[in-house]
């Protein structure tokens, strides 16, 4: 029992991390489009560059491809969704939850990928080399070959994969 609440513990620890790491990233850039501009609220030209801006940060320091934008269409419809006093414009916190809530199904795709890449893939690779290792012909072949290059080999090409198919989501 204990070690289900401590790993539900870490978890909620992991989330406050990334919102506070996404929350410094959102002031920065809302500090520096507001010193731009003068005001202390985004039009929706200033969020369409802020959120430029933010996906810049991010991708700096997450592993793998870098992540696109949304588009403005989609930009539009959030920020009419997180506009809540309805003046179309976005002030520092209405920015914020905007940002939380943009960057979270990014995150969450980044984690997947990464559990996938770094647990995944070299398990699945160790089994298959198991499985094969009495397959006539290939079972010699795949015995010589040490277990940390299989692995390594196998999960490079699920992250090849992966990658290959971002462009198609």
């Amino acid at each position: 029992m204990g070690q289900v609440f401590g790993s539900i513990q870490d978890m909620l620890h992991g989330r406050k991390w990334r919102e506070k790491q996404i929350r410094k990233i959102t002031d920065k850039v809302f500090d520096r489009i507001k010193e731009d501009s003068g005001k202390d609220t985004l039009t929706f030209e200033d969020v369409c560059i802020a959120v430029l801006y933010v996906y810049n940060d991010i991708n700096k320091y997450l592993p793998g491809p870098h992540n696109n934008p949304p588009s403005k269409a989609e930009l539009r419809a959030l920020m009419q969704e997180y506009d809540v006093n309805l003046n179309g414009l976005l002030d520092r916190e209405e920015f914020a939850d905007f940002i939380q809530k943009l960057t979270t199904d990014m995150l969450t795709a980044v984690s997947r990928n990464l559990v996938i890449a770094l647990i995944v893939a070299p398990a699945v690779a160790l089994l298959t080399k198991r499985a094969t290792e009495g397959v006539p012909g290939v079972g010699k072949v795949v015995q010589k070959v040490p277990n940390s290059v299989y692995a390594s080999v196998v999960t490079l090409g699920v992250v090849l994969i992966q990658n290959s198919s971002e462009g198609f989501e």
